[in-house]
């Protein structure tokens, strides 16, 4: 079988930031996958779990009540515990969701309250949250970002 895109993206080079992962075409639609990392694979230590379950629940509440709500069609992460994936419809570039990432950031790093979604009628594992881990991991990417690594390592 064919490697899948992102197993040949070399991963001993890759640093934090928001990054193309990968364009599908078909027929007139164009969907952008992006790559929203957050920790340095196999350098860092991946993100706690509970952690990633609550950025996963704030981070899709905020995307999918946003202006560009239409356009979001996934946001979860990956399974390396390394970052996110935020999926959308159109042929986009970094800079061009780089507001809504920092916006949907802000989201997090301010919210206080209750989870969204995190009931055991809305959430398959509704106890596993961890918010102020969450946000240790999002003030860090945050920083990251500001310093504007839109492309992979050359």
């Amino acid at each position: 079988m064919k490697k899948i895109e992102s197993f040949l993206i070399d991963h001993t080079r890759l640093l934090p930031g928001l990054y193309v992962s990968r364009r599908d075409k078909k027929l007139l639609s164009v969907v952008t996958t992006f790559d929203l990392r957050m920790r340095e694979p196999n350098r860092e230590p991946a993100m706690e779990m509970a952690a990633v379950h609550t950025i996963e629940h704030l981070g899709a509440t905020f995307l999918r009540n946003s202006s560009r709500a239409g356009d979001v069609i996934y946001f979860g992460p990956m399974g390396c515990r390394t970052g996110f994936y935020l999926v959308m419809f159109g042929n986009l570039t970094p800079s061009e969701v780089y507001g809504l990432v920092t916006q949907m950031c802000d989201y997090i790093l301010d919210f206080e309250g209750d989870i969204p979604g995190a009931t055991p009628e809305e959430c398959g594992n509704y106890l596993d949250q961890n918010l102020p881990m969450a946000k240790y991991y999002i003030a860090r990417y945050e920083e990251e970002l500001l310093q504007k690594r839109f492309s992979y390592p050359e």
